[in-house]
């Protein structure tokens, strides 16, 4: 049977690599590093820690997880990476560490990051989410599930991505994107629902009809926000509304700096 590590690795003794791992030339994995089984890592691939990685992953060549954040207030504690399991990440995507001690910069399951995604300090990216080529994610971002994110995309500190949310290519985005909406241009605008990414996930003709309709009330009324909140309220019970709704309220919120699930979650 040939050996799945290649001899030109290097491997920290005290790393943890389930006996599955493959690890491919000139990769380097540093001492807290924890890899579940039937995870594959490109050549030249840097994983530093304390860095905890799931099963059925595939890192490609040349990307750099678990260094230490690009943050000026970084003092040198131990924070983390934590990933999930059958995400593929492309080549050299970069994801750093949160900035706190205990701290930690979280992507889920079954994502896919294609080539040169930088994924900062803080992040916290949930389940089948998809972000393109060259995408920029600043520090404490959230992305919901299922939202997918155009090419050479730069997204704010601190916004927050609603699932099921399309970003078109090259946008700006600088203030929270709502679920189950099409946004783009420089700055991003809500443009219209996000009818294929609906349907691509599921959804029931019910489903998609109550958020056309919030659609309509939400962006094409001359209603304020509260007002249009309120009148949310007056359609028929739905989960997908109800998230919808909750998004909102949360992103008028004084003080809200954005749902920062990764920065407080405390590992031992």
């Amino acid at each position: 049977m040939p050996t799945l590590i290649h001899p030109t690795a290097v491997i920290h003794p005290a790393a943890q690599l389930h006996p599955t791992v493959q690890v491919g030339p000139y990769s380097v994995i540093g001492e807290k590093v924890k890899i579940g089984q039937d995870t594959t890592i490109g050549a030249h691939a840097v994983l530093e820690g304390p860095l905890e990685i799931g099963d059925r992953n595939q890192i490609f060549p040349g990307a750099a997880i678990g260094l230490q954040p690009q943050d000026l207030k970084y003092n040198g504690d131990p924070s983390w990476v934590k990933i999930g399991n059958d995400n593929r990440i492309r080549e050299y995507v970069t994801v750093n560490r949160a900035t706190q001690a205990g701290e930690s910069t979280e992507i889920g399951n079954g994502n896919l990051l294609m080539a040169y995604v930088h994924v900062a300090h803080n992040c916290a990216i949930e389940d089948h989410v998809v972000i393109s080529n060259s995408v920029n994610l600043a520090g404490h971002v959230y992305i919901e599930s299922k939202a997918v994110i155009g090419g050479m995309v730069g997204i704010h500190q601190f916004v927050r991505i609603g699932k099921m949310a399309m970003v078109g290519g090259m946008s700006r985005i600088s203030q929270d994107v709502p679920p189950f909406m099409l946004v783009e241009g420089n700055p991003a605008t809500v443009r219209s629902i996000n009818s294929v990414g609906i349907k691509r996930a599921g959804l029931t003709e019910e489903d998609y009809q109550i958020l056309k309709k919030v659609f309509r009330i939400l962006y094409r009324s001359e209603n304020t926000l509260n007002q249009a909140l309120a009148e949310l309220n007056l359609l028929p019970e739905n989960e997908h509304k109800q998230h919808l709704h909750h998004f909102f309220q949360e992103s008028i919120t004084p003080g809200r700096r954005g749902p920062t699930p990764g920065s407080k979650k405390k590992h031992e």
